[in-house]
């Protein structure tokens, strides 16, 4: 019989450290600004004791990253302005963002190529899928100009991965995550002497979660407080997205949106065409008054009372009164993604509900896939491919795992047993003990993975000081989970995380 062999993720080579560093520059708003770009992987390692005594540090973990410097040099390009006004900071007081994607078992590639980086994947100006062969180019939106840039994969997704003899799967849990991504930042902040530069972190989707859980790590563990936390489409509250019976909540939370998307493919009654926003506060006055009672009156609620709520729900939907009815007055999000464009032998996709989706069943009760992730999932791997060996030098022959559902399916959340994850408190707590500590939430009025209104709920469910409720500042645009991909949007993100950051950092 043969030995089950034991689960490991890297060689022994990846325990020691594999660094590229690379120059470059680009013109924003018409200055040149050089650039150092670290590429590579730094090992994460813990010191291990035997009967109380030091044996020294043990590898546990190669992370990969991408961290982007401003230079203090002056750069030179044609056409750009060099303004001896302009000068870098001193790298020291500069400030750094720390950035990381969701899933949980995404890479960090989404933030980094599509908002933050001073290259990006080239899409259309609605975001929608180019033609192959795909582009890079130029990024005129990049923060790198406000903000020192690192990009990190967390164990499992990009190039990270466990050290030989460790097992994966012991990184992917709730807790773990947290720990080694916090202790990574501690890592690189120590190395590249960052500790007195002002600090951000960033985060996307789950990627949200973690940043929260990371506000009170960093904290309490390391002593590492932060200036500022940005979170793109939030969710700290796993009760508002979990469709499941017993729970109402989502289906309240999630109608706003449900009324976005049928107002974006003109499949509500006239009168509520004319205006988005207009139409949105209409329908989240009645999710949060006659709808959230409707919910909670269950089977009792009968007669002309019901058939009110039905009728509202099909005119704030674009779904018909029998469908509403058959579902027993919630329209779960996988269901309606799959229903709102059925005549049309359409779907609407999840992650940013402006996309439509062809599938061979029409009768179908759920998406095949979704078309949102489908339009970004092949220029974003194959131009980050190109970029990390052509432009920044790193070699590897290892997968460059863009979204791993090997993480997904390993993903534990045992901290959290019998109960939802929630680390709304854990910001809440980070926030009061730091009462500097700003938040900026980014929301995409076309995004059913993490809708807008969901969000809204659990900030106003923090329970956080009033003297410190000011810190918190939100922003919505009319795009999906990503919004960043459709253009407007993502110039208006730049211009809004921008002052953020300015604003959260102390003037002298």
């Amino acid at each position: 019989m043969a030995k089950e062999q034991t689960e490991t993720e890297a060689p022994a080579k990846a325990e020691l450290d594999q660094l590229v560093v690379t120059q470059h520059s680009i013109t924003l708003n018409g200055v040149a600004i050089a650039y150092t770009v670290t590429t590579g992987t730094m090992v994460l390692r813990q010191e291990s004791e035997k009967d109380g005594a030091s044996e020294g540090e043990k590898a546990k973990a190669s992370f990969f990253f991408i961290a982007y410097t401003r230079d203090e040099r002056v750069a030179t390009e044609p056409g750009s302005v060099a303004d001896p006004g302009v000068v870098a900071p001193p790298l020291r007081t500069r400030p750094i963002t720390f950035s990381f994607n969701g899933g949980p078992g995404s890479s960090s590639v989404w933030l980094h190529l599509g908002v933050l980086g001073p290259r990006r994947a080239a899409m259309t100006d609605l975001g929608a899928l180019p033609p192959p062969p795909y582009q890079l180019v130029d990024n005129e939106y990049s923060l790198l100009d406000v903000s020192d840039l690192v990009f990190i994969d967390p164990v499992g997704t990009g190039y990270s991965r466990a050290t030989s003899g460790e097992k994966s799967k012991e990184f992917h849990t709730f807790k773990k995550d947290i720990e080694s991504v916090g202790d990574f930042i501690r890592l690189y902040t120590t190395r590249y002497n960052r500790w007195l530069s002002p600090k951000f972190l960033i985060g996307e989707s789950y990627g949200t979660t973690r940043a929260a859980g990371l506000s009170g790590y960093l904290q309490e563990r390391h002593g590492l407080y932060l200036n500022g936390i940005m979170l793109i489409s939030s969710i700290l509250n796993f009760s508002t997205a979990d469709f499941h019976p017993g729970n109402d909540l989502p289906y309240i939370l999630f109608l706003p949106t449900y009324t976005a998307t049928a107002w974006y493919h003109k499949k509500l009654d006239a009168e509520l065409q004319t205006d988005l926003h207009a139409t949105l506060r209409l329908a989240e006055q009645f999710a949060l008054n006659d709808y959230a009672s409707a919910l909670i009156k269950g089977d009792a609620l009968a007669g002309e009372e019901r058939a009110r709520i039905v009728q509202t729900l099909a005119r704030l939907t674009g779904l018909s009164p029998d469908y509403i009815e058959r579902a027993n007055l919630r329209i779960d999000i996988f269901r309606f993604v799959k229903e709102l464009l059925r005549e049309q032998r359409r779907t609407v996709g999840r992650l940013d509900s402006r996309f439509q989706g062809i599938e061979r069943d029409a009768a179908g009760e759920v998406i095949e896939n979704d078309p949102s992730m489908s339009n970004i999932l092949g220029p974003y791997t194959a131009t980050f491919y190109d970029y990390a060996r052509r432009e920044l030098k790193f070699e590897s022959d290892l997968p460059y795992e863009i979204l791993s559902f090997k993480v997904n399916a390993q993903w534990s959340f045992a901290e959290h047993e019998n109960r939802y994850v929630d680390v709304a408190d854990t910001l809440r707590k980070a926030m009061s003990t730091n009462p500097y500590l700003k938040v900026f939430v980014a929301n995409g009025y076309y995004d059913l993975a993490t809708p807008y209104l969901a969000t809204e709920y659990t900030f106003n469910h923090l329970g956080l000081d009033a003297s410190l409720r000011d810190n918190i500042s939100m922003a919505y645009y009319e795009a999906g989970h990503m919004m960043y991909v459709h253009l407007p949007s993502l110039a208006q993100l730049k211009t809004d995380l921008e002052k953020f950051i300015r604003d959260a950092i102390p003037q002298a």
